[in-house]
């Protein structure tokens, strides 16, 4: 591995120092990707396992977790004098001592919230420093593609994590404990391929903090709250009423599980085009109109249909549902084009990173809420059909001065 990303470092002269650094960056996306599609498959198993926790601190857990990401912009801000690669290297970092510590030096569970605390940070830092670091290296009438071909790398990469799993546990009757070191070593082979990327020059004046709000920005502000609120809506309650309410089992929810991450494969690539084809507003008006659809399908077909119908059509959202978050770069390709200095971007991208974890931190708790008010599941995604409506009317709103 060391070897392979010693050969990119050394690429030739004759080709474009873009060229060298994207390819870097598209290495360490995979590497990324490996690591995550490990940890991500057997964490939550690993937290039954070990600790046998209960719902209630399950539930607590999404504190210091979205907390993480609450104040990404701060964290940001203050590290700003750092430039984007060399921070980016940090948050690898973070996310490596994450990990280990976890498996290494969490004997209790509340030793073990610190670490996942410390990697949550490192990951949540490090999600508005990759789109600014890959539009950085491209064109601005590539921008979508760039991001597409780094976020299909880290995609690929996601599932043969995955792969690795299942293989090591199935075949191999492997615990966790090596498979988080496996997890860890991959987000080191990261920080590595980082670290042979040109780290950018800091801006004159940027070792002050940077924290930034303008008014031209608001919309994108905006957008990223509403985006949060609905998005948070699925990922806590879509599962939840698929496992409690149809019984879905593990294997199945592993085999949708490969099918979103194929599917993904071919819509980064799709919207990609489309944003440098089309543009931002058509993409992202077109997305909220379809999350429309969904959340009602979501809520409404189990009035409409049989419950072996509804489940398949609620299972069919949750895979498109999904599949679509990828469009989250066209959100950042549009704040970047509209960006009055070049110097705004990475804190405007931080600052929308902890708007939108402003309502995954509190949706959940009024989304249960609800729930428990109304007896049933079908009001909270209703709801979350009027944000997508929200969205739509905001996404209407979004002009991109051509170059």
């Amino acid at each position: 591995m060391c070897m392979c990303i010693s050969k990119l470092a050394r690429a030739p002269k004759n080709r474009g120092a873009n060229d060298r650094e994207f390819s870097l960056f598209l290495l360490v996306a995979l590497f990324l990707g490996l690591a995550s599609g490990i940890y991500n498959s057997i964490f939550p198993n690993y937290l039954n396992d070990f600790y046998h926790i209960s719902e209630q601190q399950r539930g607590f857990l999404e504190i210091p977790r979205e907390g993480a990401g609450l104040i990404v912009m701060f964290v940001v801000g203050l590290l700003s004098f750092l430039g984007d690669i060399r921070l980016s290297r940090l948050t690898i970092l973070l996310q490596a001592v994450g990990v280990l510590g976890l498996v290494w030096l969490a004997p209790a569970y509340s030793v073990m919230i610190v670490w996942l605390f410390i990697f949550s940070l490192g990951q949540h830092v490090y999600m508005p420093l990759t789109p600014k670091i890959g539009m950085s290296l491209s064109a601005r009438e590539h921008f979508g593609m760039r991001l597409a071909r780094y976020s299909a790398y880290g995609l690929v990469a996601s599932i043969i994590g995955n792969a690795i799993v299942w293989v090591g546990m199935r075949l191999f009757h492997l615990d966790y404990r090596p498979l988080f070191v496996c997890s860890g070593v991959f987000y080191l082979c990261a920080m590595i391929a980082m670290w042979f990327m040109k780290a950018d020059k800091p801006e004159r004046g940027s070792r002050r903090p940077r924290f930034l709000f303008r008014k031209k920005y608001m919309l994108y502000y905006v957008l990223c709250l509403t985006n949060g609120a609905r998005k948070q809506i699925f990922l806590t309650f879509a599962p939840w009423v698929l496992i409690t309410v149809f019984g879905l089992s593990a294997p199945t929810f592993a085999a949708l599980g490969i099918v979103i991450n194929v599917v993904q494969v071919g819509t980064r690539t799709l919207v990609g085009r489309s944003i440098d084809k089309i543009g931002e507003q058509k993409v992202l008006t077109a997305e909220a109109v379809l999350l429309l659809f969904i959340c009602l399908g979501y809520g409404l077909s189990g009035s409409l249909f049989s419950a072996a119908v509804t489940v398949i059509v609620i299972a069919a959202c949750y895979v498109i549902d999904s599949s679509m978050s990828v469009v989250e770069m066209a959100r950042s390709t549009y704040m970047r084009k509209i960006a009055v200095l070049e110097s705004d971007i990475t804190p405007t991208l931080s600052a929308g990173t902890s708007i939108d974890h402003v309502a995954s931190m509190s949706i959940p708790t009024l989304g249960g809420l609800l729930w428990a008010a109304t007896g049933t599941y079908q009001p909270v995604f209703l709801a979350a059909a009027g944000i997508a409506v929200i969205n739509i009317v905001l996404t209407s709103r979004i002009k991109v001065e051509s170059v």
